[in-house]
């Protein structure tokens, strides 16, 4: 005869992957309790720019057990992906607290259970906990040297919402991954003055699809393909299909695509950009280095002098302080298991979100949903004495 164990799953973190696992659980028959330190599920979502799509298609985004509507459109718009997460956990009835941040998890000290420390003094125990903060949890801001002493506007993209505040104004963006690139295509189309965009390397520009074929099902299709070989099929690819930008200070990248992608430098998806260079709107320059006498100096030694910089410069993922203690983090602060895996030595540990794939974030969020479900509920039954 079975004994079963009714100890709560705490998720930590309301967004996509966290809702995702809970509701794996519950389809489990494994009560979990999300706990979010905002007001509302998907608070990263709600934060982000306004014109922001999804660069994965519709039918590729949507989490287990629950589609994103039709109506949503093929390339779904951040304000949908909202109301889809709201909707998500009205669906399958989760079991979320707001407004609860846990700032440390530790063993409890006996069996196999955690304890969480959490706002308000409060301590929590849990028989299993899954982490899933996000990937873009803390903004990283470069310490420049001159940082402090720039007269300028300075500010992360985590804080641009619209072109209006820089209407008529000399903006630098610095960074060009996704974010960077669409911000400064939003700047441009929402009349600022002067649009330049800071490049340190040359990112891999791809179109979100090529007569119907998404490329996110290109990346799904090679990502367990050796790394040089499609970095070679993908660079015949881009030179038979992409414009060289090369004259107008966008070079192609020296690195292959999935090379790059590896060392943390995800396509860039054309959502205007290319367009948008050829055209003199958004001008391409060197890496911005630091800040000297209220001007801005680039890596080629030129100076500049903006009305605004805005750096999109990426995140970290702000784990150390959670999980740091426990040897569970790799050099770079991120988890060194993920999915239906536990480290060693931290059983009941589970980690969602903290990778980039080139497959796509929500689909793969989706896919370890069910898998860390699966491993904490082989452990919800126990033998009766």
């Amino acid at each position: 005869m079975d004994t079963t164990d009714d100890r709560p799953v705490h998720v930590i973190g309301g967004g996509p992957g966290g809702l995702a696992v809970a509701a794996a659980l519950g389809k489990l028959g494994v009560r979990a309790v999300v706990l979010e330190k905002s007001d509302a599920v998907g608070a990263s979502w709600r934060g982000h720019y306004d014109r922001l799509r999804l660069h994965t298609p519709r039918g590729l985004s949507g989490l287990p057990g629950l589609a994103m509507p039709r109506s949503f459109g093929r390339w779904v718009a951040r304000d949908d992906v909202v109301r889809y997460l709201e909707k998500y956990a009205e669906y399958h009835e989760l079991e979320i607290v707001t407004g609860v941040e846990v700032t440390r998890i530790e063993p409890a000290g006996s069996g196999d259970d955690w304890l969480l420390h959490a706002t308000g003094g409060r301590r929590l125990t849990a028989r299993a906990v899954v982490v899933a903060t996000g990937y873009n949890h803390t903004p990283r801001v470069p310490e420049w040297p001159g940082r402090d002493t720039y007269p300028g506007e300075l500010l992360h993209a985590r804080d641009y919402r619209a072109p209006a505040p820089y209407r008529d104004r000399d903006v630098l963006v610095v960074g060009a991954g996704n974010t960077g690139a669409e911000i400064a295509v939003d700047l441009t189309e929402g009349g600022a003055a002067r649009v330049r965009l800071a490049v340190r390397t040359p990112p891999h520009i791809l179109r979100p699809s090529t007569a119907g074929w998404p490329s996110q099902r290109t990346g799904i299709l090679v990502r367990r393909l050796p790394v040089p070989l499609v970095d070679r099929a993908s660079g015949l690819l881009t030179r038979m299909v992409m414009p060289d930008l090369t004259e107008y200070g966008l070079p192609r990248p020296e690195r292959g695509l999935y090379t790059g992608h590896k060392a943390g430098a995800t396509p860039v998806q054309d959502v205007g950009l290319i367009a948008a260079v050829r055209a003199g709107k958004v001008e391409p320059v060197a890496a911005l280095e630091a800040f000297e006498a209220g001007e801005a100096v680039l890596a080629d030694g030129s100076r500049i002098a903006p009305d605004a910089v805005i750096a999109a410069t990426g995140y970290r993922q702000g784990l150390e302080g959670l999980v740091g203690e426990l040897g569970v983090l790799d050099g770079r602060g991120r988890p060194v298991v993920r999915g239906g895996r536990a480290v060693a030595g931290a059983p009941g540990l589970y980690f969602t979100g903290f990778t980039n794939p080139i497959s796509g974030m929500l689909r793969e969020l989706a896919l370890d949903a069910p898998r860390i479900a699966r491993a904490i509920a082989r452990t919800t039954r126990s033998p009766s004495p």
